[in-house]
């Protein structure tokens, strides 16, 4: 190598030296997040908690409150109904009569002209029109929305009492569009589906539909019934527990795919956005799905999560927190299995301080060495 080469070697080196910052990196070091947290002069605020069993126990407890205080599908809990009349409703009617019949056709009497044998009629299909009233001869029309067959029987006897003996009416649903819940969403089969006395849950319509297009933990329940909606993860309706609903007319049922997540950042062997596909997700389990810190460039001592979290301080909010995991103490790994995941929480590994100066040398290696692989070939 020349004698200018040998000496333009330190003042290259100051250079790079000088910009060690702006070397590539994949973020900042511990000692960079640290600093950034106890400046209290940004806008932007934010405390670093370490996950010492104190904070687990915290953050343990607010989850629990959290899961307590979440509104279920039980609050939509009500008697059921499966035989009320509405609109489009298709009915079978039929009437019985002793004696002198308004609507059969009767034959010869007894001398005193009291036929003693029964005889009915059957009209054809009344539909309930929009509404919801039915008209029929001799009876005229009545109000039957809202009704049970065994009312409309009722009032069909009494407007027939003084034209009728004995009026004996049967009516039965032919066809029942009011006592129907519709299913939506990511569902094998959306639509339509009939309600019966066996009284439907929730569960066995969506079993009927052919269950949801996606796992149970990536799905979301979204019940509405009279006007109010409630939502709630698939995997968290236990058969025939309270908010396994028994469907009501007129429930309205729809399945979104929502799937959760956490990303992860930094010094790792895998960047990624990564879906739970369980129930819930340990942070030691997290960090494993992504093969963890990488040796040549993590800091194990700083694996951060960011979350936004009221754990520490409850009932001021949510605000942002950074939680702390040190993996060079062994207790680490066993509070990282007692730290559940949230949805969208984000997991960054710092990179390791010395990475920069490594950085830095193979940097200057791979600039230099063409030089001096050129001044040997020539000295040969």
């Amino acid at each position: 190598m020349s004698r200018k080469a040998m000496l333009a070697l330190p003042l290259l080196a100051g250079i790079m030296l000088s910009g060690c910052a702006t070397l590539p990196s994949s973020g900042p070091t511990a000692g960079q997040i640290v600093k950034r947290a106890e400046d209290r002069q940004s806008e932007f605020q934010f405390d670093i908690v370490p996950l010492d069993s104190t904070a687990v126990d915290a953050l343990n407890s607010a989850q629990k409150a959290r899961s307590a205080a979440t509104m279920s599908l039980a609050l939509l809990e009500a008697p059921a109904g499966m035989d009320i009349l509405g609109p489009g409703d298709v009915l079978n009617i039929s009437i019985y009569e002793v004696g002198v019949s308004l609507f059969a056709r009767t034959g010869p009497s007894r001398g005193d002209g009291f036929d003693p044998s029964a005889h009915s009629e059957r009209f054809p299909q009344v539909v309930v029109n929009n509404e919801g009233m039915i008209a029929l001869p001799y009876v005229g029309t009545l109000q039957v929305q809202g009704l049970t067959p065994g009312q409309v029987e009722a009032q069909i006897n009494r407007k027939l009492g003084g034209l009728s003996q004995r009026p004996q009416t049967i009516v039965t649903i032919a066809q029942n569009l009011s006592n129907t819940v519709i299913m939506a969403g990511n569902v094998r089969k959306p639509g339509r589906y009939d309600l019966t006395f066996n009284r439907e849950r929730l569960l066995d319509v969506i079993a009927l539909a052919g269950g949801a297009g996606a796992s149970s933990e990536d799905t979301l329940v979204r019940f509405e019934r009279d006007g109010r909606i409630i939502e709630q993860r698939l995997d968290a309706i236990p058969a025939s527990s309270r908010d396994d609903l028994v469907l009501r007319p007129k429930d309205h049922i729809e399945l979104v795919q929502r799937p959760r997540s956490f990303t992860v950042f930094g010094a790792t062997g895998k960047v990624s956005q990564v879906s739970f596909d369980t129930g819930s997700v340990s942070l030691a389990e997290a960090l494993a799905r992504v093969q963890g810190p990488l040796d040549s460039m993590a800091d194990p001592t700083a694996v951060f999560v960011f979350r936004y979290d009221d754990s520490i301080t409850p009932g001021s909010g949510a605000k942002p927190v950074i939680y702390r995991l040190n993996l060079m103490q062994p207790a680490s790994y066993f509070l990282a299995q007692r730290v559940s995941m949230q949805d969208k929480d984000v997991i960054y590994i710092a990179n390791a301080s010395a990475n920069q100066p490594s950085k830095l040398v193979g940097i200057i290696n791979q600039l230099f060495s063409p030089l001096i692989t050129a001044q040997a070939l020539t000295k040969n």
